[in-house]
């Protein structure tokens, strides 16, 4: 039946994350469902830990609520592994149930002619097991060599970020520790550079490792003035300068490089994985 409540550019239409596991895993398949809907505003929720038949009940009656009073049904996007609990979930809850797990994991079954373990929280806990000791060995590394900070080690990076101050360079760098377990530092590219004409010394021998970031100059003069208002450093001339120097150094170097102004951190990072030809590291937790 079609759903007589189409989406309002003022009302956001109710959304619901719900899961017997920590609901990391349904957010995410949500929200790559959802981006394929720019002009739906929504308002999200998280329901973790619906792991009891009491507790499904009791949340498809609070979603039901919202239905009752916004006039709007919610979208609902639910993993449970354990078919009661979704049964029971579904069996009461009004809004549009998109069960994720069924989608994919009862057609595979057929096709592989087995049965899934139905067991809480495995896309985590497998991962976490054989790859933490990887991830904190890069977390801290990426730590230890944000920014610049020190030149010892470098060689042990499998990314090095290069580019002008609050370009991006950080959050990139943490995604990719955080998110794949690859040691990243990063350095930045300063007015001190570009009169030289060179790179910093400590960079020319990893240059194989180097991938920079740059950014619209306008873009970074509203960074820069939120942190450091009216000054030279924020001035948009200053930025305009910055940008297009480190530009040419990179097309002179050789550097490939990508703009962080419209472009998600997940983007940039799966960027910067094909460039560098770091495929080998899957993505964890």
């Amino acid at each position: 039946m079609a759903d007589l409540n189409p989406p309002s550019s003022t009302i956001p239409r109710p959304v619901f994350i719900v899961s017997d596991g920590t609901a990391i895993t349904a957010e995410t398949l949500a929200q790559a469902v959802l981006t394929q809907f720019p002009n739906l505003n929504y308002e999200q929720r998280r329901i973790p830990f619906v792991d009891t038949v009491e507790k499904a009940v009791a949340t498809a009656d609070r979603i039901n609520l919202v239905q009752e009073k916004t006039g709007m049904r919610p979208l609902v996007f639910s993993t449970f592994s354990r078919k009661s609990i979704s049964n029971a979930f579904c069996d009461e809850c009004t809004g549009f149930v998109s069960e994720l797990f069924r989608s994919f994991v009862n057609p595979l079954e057929e096709e592989l002619g087995m049965k899934s373990s139905h067991q809480v929280g495995m896309t985590h806990r497998i991962r976490n097991e054989e790859n933490y000791d990887r991830r904190i060995a890069a977390i801290d590394y990426t730590l230890t060599h944000d920014d610049g900070q020190t030149d010892f080690g470098l060689d042990e990076a499998e990314v090095i970020l290069v580019g002008v101050s609050r370009s991006g360079k950080t959050p990139t760098s943490l995604f990719l520790a955080m998110q794949f377990g690859i040691k990243v530092a990063n350095y930045p590219l300063i007015p001190e550079d570009f009169d030289r004409g060179t790179l910093p010394e400590a960079l020319g021998k990893v240059h194989d490792k180097l991938f920079g970031l740059t950014i619209s100059p306008e873009r970074l003069h509203e960074i820069r003035n939120e942190r450091r208002p009216n000054s030279r450093y924020a001035s948009i001339e200053n930025c305009r300068y910055e940008i297009s120097s480190c530009e040419a150094m990179m097309d002179r170097e050789g550097i490939s490089y990508l703009s962080s102004t419209t472009k998600s951190i997940e983007e940039i990072a799966a960027t910067i994985i094909a460039t560098l030809h770091l495929e080998k590291h899957e993505r964890i937790g």
